[in-house]
């Protein structure tokens, strides 16, 4: 490993020189945007379009629980109507296994597939990224994996996210998982952007609580990671604010009333501009931990981001406090006319705030002290070569941010002796944005607690 050969002393002055100048690049690299339909019933329109641009047989990466659901009916119906010829392959799982992409390459080839629409979550999409890649090139997945390692760009992609969270459908990477070594791997090319997405908040009304939680705080991760990062620009600036204020805004809304259509939509348009915003300022140590977590554990991405974030952004704050200040501002959190230190404290409390609401563990229940140091050493790596931190992390320092998120041995936890209705304290409020409209502030503290309820079982 370099970092073994050059040592930390050297690593710590010579990468940030080096990722100044990919900053640098990455402000003016042409990076293509999807054209977006946003709205309900807009991945039927997604359909109709597709089905005008005359492909000859598509092939459509989804999961199995959207098979069940129909979620995709509307969108297949369009392209049936249209005369647009397809074939599903709905055998994706979490963490985009290599085995499944080399599988759907293999159908894609087969079918005499020209195009691909990636319907369902970051997995799913990244899936398709990986699979169009792949047969555009002649290449294996592994082949491709860092940057622009394939002459040729994917075939015509199309994408509806099922989730709001990962962006993926206007990022220019795809994450995917190799199960033998137990890592996650990137592969990375501006041509892996869809052509069109469609947001569409009717395909998110009946998500679960803890998934709406999960992915809605892997949104949030990306919007302030891109923002407290060395990359920023004002258009990145821009857009991770804004993708912050519309998350502490809407994301208790959709997870108390997942019927709550215009909440899902601000979510939904939330991810995507945090997508746009990491997309060119990139992500840091939050993403450097997590990965490790996902690739040793299987941890869903968006759940690691949420564990983990508080931590990081403890450790990074002596860095970052005129951020966070300006982060509590556009959460409406905090008070303006406080000392900006006191204002970053309570952007850094309310991120704890938000996730207890939200159920998420301050914990990781599968973590072990005697993987700490391996995970540690590999996030240190991923972080060092990749990211532009705000602050650099060294071993000791991400050992003792995993240990912070070790699970409570169980002689250590309090004896439960109090009644079963008592042995569930009430979360924290979460100190959300004040509320725009009438709509939002008339929020039904009945739904909420069986929604909440129901996440829960």
């Amino acid at each position: 490993m370099i970092t073994d050969l050059i040592g930390d002393t050297a690593l710590s002055l010579g990468l940030p020189a080096l990722k100044r100048a990919v900053g640098l690049v990455t402000r003016v690299l042409p990076i293509p945007q999807p054209t977006l339909m946003v709205g309900p019933g807009s991945s039927a329109r997604l359909g109709e379009t597709i089905a005008d641009l005359g492909h000859r047989r598509i092939l459509v990466v989804t999961d199995g629980v959207i098979t069940r659901l129909g979620l995709a009916g509307p969108l297949l119906d369009a392209l049936t109507r249209g005369g647009s010829q397809f074939v599903v392959f709905d055998e994706i799982t979490p963490d985009a296994p290599i085995p499944l992409i080399e599988k759907g390459i293999d159908l894609y080839l087969g079918q005499g597939c020209d195009a691909l629409v990636a319907f369902g979550g970051g997995s799913v999409m990244d899936s398709a990224k990986a699979i169009g890649i792949s047969v555009a090139n002649g290449r294996h997945p592994r082949q491709l994996v860092g940057y622009f390692r394939g002459w040729n760009g994917p075939p015509p992609l199309y994408a509806v996210p099922t989730t709001a969270g990962t962006g993926s459908e206007v990022t220019v990477a795809a994450v995917i998982s190799d199960p033998e070594n137990g890592t996650k791997l990137v592969i990375a090319d501006t041509r892996l952007v869809p052509r069109l997405a469609a947001l569409d908040p009717c395909l998110m009304a009946g998500l679960p609580g803890p998934i709406t939680a999960a992915t809605g705080m892997d949104a949030l991760t990306h919007a302030i990671e891109a923002y407290i990062g060395d990359w920023g620009t004002d258009y990145t600036d821009r857009m991770a604010l804004a993708a912050v204020a519309m998350i502490y805004e809407n994301l208790p809304l959709a997870y108390a009333t997942g019927q709550d259509l215009a909440a899902r939509e601000k979510m939904a348009l939330a991810s995507t501009y945090a997508g746009l915003a990491f997309t060119r300022a990139n992500v840091g140590n939050v993403h450097a931990i997590a990965h490790q977590l996902g690739g040793r554990y299987h941890t869903p991405h968006g759940l690691a981001n949420a564990i983990v974030l508080p931590a990081v952004l403890r450790f990074s704050s002596p860095s970052i406090t005129g951020k966070l200040a300006t982060l509590a501002a556009r959460a409406g959190v905090g008070d303006r006319d406080r000392p900006e230190g006191e204002q970053a404290r309570a952007f850094l409390e309310s991120v704890d705030a938000m996730n207890a609401s939200l159920g998420i563990p301050a914990q990781l229940d599968a973590l072990r002290e005697e993987d700490i140091p391996a995970l540690a050493k590999a996030a240190c790596w991923e972080a060092d070569t990749n990211y532009p931190v705000p602050k650099r992390m060294t071993q000791a320092d991400c050992e003792r941010m995993l240990r912070e998120i070790l699970p409570v041995p169980v002689q250590e936890r309090p004896e439960e002796t109090v009644s079963e209705e008592a042995q569930e304290p009430e979360a924290p409020a979460v100190p959300v944005r004040k509320p725009r409209s009438p709509r939002k502030a008339k929020v039904d503290t009945k739904v909420k607690a069986k929604s909440r309820a129901k996440a829960e079982d």
